[in-house]
């Protein structure tokens, strides 16, 4: 299974989907709860137009984003509560589902996983990773 995650935190567009085109990403996957943001360009709708323009398949995988209280967590700094919250939230059947669903497309597609953060160590997106295999962590 071909791996990578990235975040748009402090970027651009045009430099995720450069990232993503250098390290041979065929389709992005977003795992983010809420797929909006103030970033311009990182918005579900212009964000997929904008990877498919690249010749990248998108998928927005709403299971898999983290619950408003680990999204609190992070932005206050809890890194480790954010966790707890986002291991107990992929127990639930909507998690389970999207993360069967991620399986299935990395297994024919080198598929990146998409959030905010910068840093991986303080995103959900690398539990995530973690649980489908052996990730490559991408900058932009």
């Amino acid at each position: 299974m071909d791996l990578s995650t990235i975040g748009y935190e402090g970027t651009t567009v045009d430099a995720v989907v450069a990232a993503l085109l250098g390290a041979g990403v065929q389709h992005l996957v977003d795992v983010r709860a809420v797929p909006q943001s103030r970033k311009p360009g990182f918005s579900k709708r212009l964000l997929s137009g904008s990877v498919a323009a690249a010749g990248l398949n998108y998928t927005h995988l709403r299971g898999l984003g983290t619950p408003k209280a680990g999204r609190d967590a992070v932005r206050h700094g809890d890194v480790a509560a954010m966790r707890r919250i986002f291991s107990a939230h992929m127990e639930t059947p909507e998690a389970q589902l999207d993360l069967a669903r991620a399986r299935d497309i990395a297994a024919g597609e080198h598929v990146c996983l998409l959030c905010f953060e910068r840093d991986h160590t303080h995103c959900h997106r690398s539990i995530v990773a973690d649980l489908l295999g052996s990730p490559r962590h991408l900058t932009a």
